[in-house]
């Protein structure tokens, strides 16, 4: 009887510690997804890192359709580059916009406010990276972020223009069906 005891209790623990080691190991884990959202109304894209605002309140927003686009970093390091988040009110465009991409008066001329760090994004090509690209949507005045799938013609005729490479994505397609499990 002791000896069931005994086992049943180291097992408990066991149990208890794994739990414990694998939550550690979540909250150091360095990088962070990053989903592109849309809304309907507005017909304009958001590109939002997992954390910045809570599932619930997007879809009071109205945004829907998450789609997983990329994984970026949480903390700065070498070769890695600042993502911040700026809002234009009039259009009420959301866009990501690198480090030194423009600078934070251009920003504000061209009528965004509200400047907040996304994330952080590598600056080199390497493996298991994909390049992100800007798009512009003239018609509804909304810039998109898109990982670059080699299928520019598709969004050309789709209205997209002004493509520009800000940085590099990490794919970590090992989570990827994870992550594009419907709400």
């Amino acid at each position: 009887m002791n000896k069931k005891l005994l086992f049943v209790s180291a097992v408990v623990a066991g149990m208890f510690l794994g739990n414990t080691t694998k939550a550690q190991a979540q909250e150091s884990d360095e990088m962070v997804p990053v989903y592109r959202w849309f809304n309907q109304v507005d017909r304009n894209y958001v590109t939002v890192a997992e954390g910045e605002y809570q599932e619930g309140q997007l879809l009071n927003w109205k945004y829907n359709n998450k789609t997983l686009v990329f994984y970026a970093f949480r903390e700065p390091g070498p070769n890695r580059v600042a993502v911040y988040r700026w809002f234009n009110p009039i259009t009420k465009d959301i866009v990501s916009i690198a480090e030194d991409e423009y600078s934070d008066d251009a920003m504000l001329k061209m009528g965004y406010k509200e400047k907040h760090l996304q994330f952080y994004a590598s600056i080199r090509r390497g493996d298991n990276r994909v390049a992100v690209c800007r798009w512009y949507i003239p018609k509804t005045r909304d810039w998109v972020t898109i990982p670059e799938e080699g299928d520019t013609d598709a969004y050309y005729k789709k209205g997209y223009r002004h493509k520009t490479l800000q940085y590099y994505g990490v794919r970590r397609s090992v989570d990827e069906s994870i992550y594009e499990q419907s709400l």
